[in-house]
């Protein structure tokens, strides 16, 4: 299955099983329908991005990085390289941004690929490199890992990481917030 193929039908999922009513994501829809390289860095308006939701066990804590471009916390993520799926793109750039370790996926996810959200959102573009404002279509997947573990922060793209109050999400991510809140408590049962 190609690249496209594979982010089409998680799109298409994701806005059926997971998407609120006015989730519409049409910029990200119509790149997809007009055979946009959206694997690469230098498509343009917008490309894919990955990125992680990692939090503690009990749901209070948030792993964050303050990220030397943007000069905001933000969760870990970056662009989209190969992998074998979305999620562990997403990994990838948690473990390389802060040094985590022992992460897993979140329960949420079960054993499956698709995304907690999709976040399609407009960043600076880098004149050095030629490069213009755009949007980077973010596919956010659910980690956790553990508090105590040390951190060390990738010093190219990253000042810092540190675990912060989930509280923190709702100026970043108000949407996974709202979704996070909707999760059962850690040691819970989702009731159908």
């Amino acid at each position: 299955m190609t690249f496209l193929t594979r982010l089409a039908e998680t799109v298409a999922r994701y806005r059926s099983e997971i998407a609120a009513p006015r989730e519409y994501l049409s910029l990200l829809r119509w790149q997809i329908e007009q055979g946009h390289a959206l694997d690469k860095r230098d498509t343009f308006p917008g490309h894919l991005t990955t990125s992680a939701f990692v939090l503690s066990p009990d749901h209070t804590q948030i792993l964050l990085i303050d990220h030397v471009v943007i000069g905001r916390w933000l969760q870990p993520g970056g662009h989209w390289e190969e992998a074998e799926s979305f999620h562990r793109s997403a990994a990838r750039e948690a473990v390389e941004e802060t040094g985590v370790q022992g992460l897993r996926l979140h329960p949420w996810h079960g054993s499956d690929d698709l995304p907690f959200t999709i976040d399609s959102h407009e960043v600076p573009g880098k004149p050095a490199r030629g490069e213009p404002d755009h949007i980077h279509h973010d596919l956010q997947f659910l980690f956790l890992a553990d508090p105590a573990s040390p951190l060390v922060a990738q010093q190219e793209e990253v000042h810092a990481a540190a675990w912060k109050p989930v509280e923190e999400l709702s100026i970043i991510a108000p949407r996974a917030l709202a979704r996070l809140a909707m999760l059962p408590a850690p040691g819970e049962t989702a009731v159908a």
